[in-house]
């Protein structure tokens, strides 16, 4: 098969990635309206949250059979099955009168997520050119990396303008015209092979990722529940063990642990997790701040972090043509470096932050974004044999998945801690629980730094 870049290919790239896109801007969009669902249905923030992370969870646990999907079955036909899970999804939450039934379509849009997610990357891995790869690897990220900015203006403009439905009942025409790209763009690389399906594996990844998932969702009662949050723990560390148990006796893995052995590879995606849960820990931080610190609107509060949206947007796609031009190293690192700034302004200015002083570093941190996570998840690809990276892209977009719903609960529940055990006003908890919030982000960001300088000590050269 020659690989080359031609339009099909490119919509094709299109049409996953505005899937993947409404994912991230549906996820975005609604932590903004946080506040107003707080008050409609009596929940805390810590409970509020579960919105965002039963979706992560869900895609967190659908993601890691990817391979075995694209194995098994016609990239066309997953696609399909993806967008229309995801299409009654948001059906199910336009109509939602409840908490536990927009939850419910939360879920729903997560098994449309968690198929559609890999798509987009595996078309990449498919069809270009390593030449080209970078390049084409930005512009997917950058259909992904630029909805966390714009989610929140989208949603604070509808939820200003109309109510809160609306951010999903806006978002069926982007749906459908993903649908119909696809229809039309989508081909088939190699042809679909009968394979078995690891459940006892699969089984010990839900275990992982549930275990991990509560146990930091309920960080808040380690004071006064501690049992709760080792219970979870422990679950989570049983499951990883039988995931390792059971992956080394099958003859055909869920996840090849073969994947592991290349120590550049590892590090490449302990630097992408820690990225991720920076990104998507903010996303829940910042739009809450301005409502409940600054009093701002909704509106508002989205509208301070458009520019970095168009800024971020700029240099994803940037960032992979650097890469391509002039090798990992440079953009990676600088995008880290800068990262880590960016954060660590945000922590310093934690109990005096205001619209103006975070629309100036999130633009600053986008940079650093548009830089690091594309590129990242590149040259950590690059690491792997060719028949492996299919195995790799669903590691990487399964930990991608992961960090947000690690990022989201920790943050959460890191401010309803500090929240209950702090005298004052509403916005003073908030701000106090906030600013050690970012203290933790910043830790684990420096981590990031390190851990990417040695996946480019380690890295081997194309």
């Amino acid at each position: 098969m020659q690989k080359k870049v031609d339009l099909k290919l490119i919509l094709a790239v299109v049409a996953a990635g505005l899937l993947s896109f409404c994912g991230v801007v549906v996820e975005t969009a609604m932590n903004i309206t946080f506040p107003v669902l707080m008050r409609q249905f009596s929940l805390n923030t810590a409970t509020v949250q579960w919105m965002t992370t039963a979706y992560l969870l869900v895609v967190a646990i659908i993601v890691p059979i990817s391979a075995f999907l694209k194995r098994r079955f016609k990239t066309k036909s997953l696609f399909v099955t993806a967008n229309l899970l995801f299409i009654i999804g948001l059906v199910i939450d336009a109509a939602a009168t409840r908490f536990g039934v927009l939850v419910l379509g939360r879920i729903v849009q997560g098994l449309g997520t968690g198929i559609a997610l890999p798509l987009m990357f595996n078309i990449i891995l498919d069809w270009v050119p390593d030449e080209q790869r970078g390049t084409l690897m930005g512009i997917g990220t950058l259909i992904t990396a630029i909805a966390p900015a714009l989610g929140p203006t989208f949603g604070g403009l509808v939820v200003s303008s109309l109510n809160w439905h609306w951010i999903f009942i806006l978002l069926l025409p982007l749906l459908l015209i993903s649908l119909v790209l696809g229809l039309y763009a989508i081909r088939q690389a190699t042809p679909p092979v009968k394979t078995s399906f690891d459940v006892p594996a699969w089984l010990m990844v839900i275990l992982i990722f549930v275990g991990f998932t509560l146990a930091f969702s309920n960080l808040q009662h380690v004071v006064t529940r501690p049992g709760l949050v080792g219970s979870w723990l422990v679950l989570g560390l049983a499951g990883l063990i039988g995931f390792v148990l059971i992956t080394r006796r099958s003859k055909q893995p869920l996840i090849k642990l073969d994947l592991f052995k290349f120590r550049s590879f590892d590090w490449h995606l302990f630097g992408f997790f820690l990225v991720q849960v920076n990104a998507l820990g903010l996303a829940f931080i910042l739009p809450n701040y301005m409502q409940l610190v600054n009093g701002q609107s909704a509106l508002l509060a989205g509208l301070f972090v458009l520019p970095g949206a168009a800024v971020g947007a700029a240099f994803a796609p940037l960032g992979g043509r650097i890469l391509d031009e002039f090798g990992a190293t440079k953009p990676i690192l600088t995008g880290a470096v800068i990262l880590a700034v960016a954060i660590a302004l945000f922590t310093v200015l934690g109990m005096h932050l205001n619209g103006p002083v975070i629309l100036v570093i999130y633009i600053l941190l986008m940079v650093g974004m548009g830089l690091t996570m594309g590129n990242t998840m590149t040259s950590g690809l690059s690491q792997l044999p060719s028949v492996e990276q299919a195995d790799g892209n669903a590691v990487f977009n399964t930990l991608q998945q992961f960090a947000g719903a690690t990022g989201t609960s920790l943050v959460s529940a890191v401010i309803t801690l500090v929240q209950t055990r702090t005298v004052g006003s509403q916005a003073y908890r908030t701000a106090r629980g906030s600013t050690v919030a970012l203290t933790l982000l910043l830790v684990l960001i420096l981590i990031n730094l390190v851990a990417l300088v040695m996946a480019m000590r380690t890295r081997k050269r194309d």
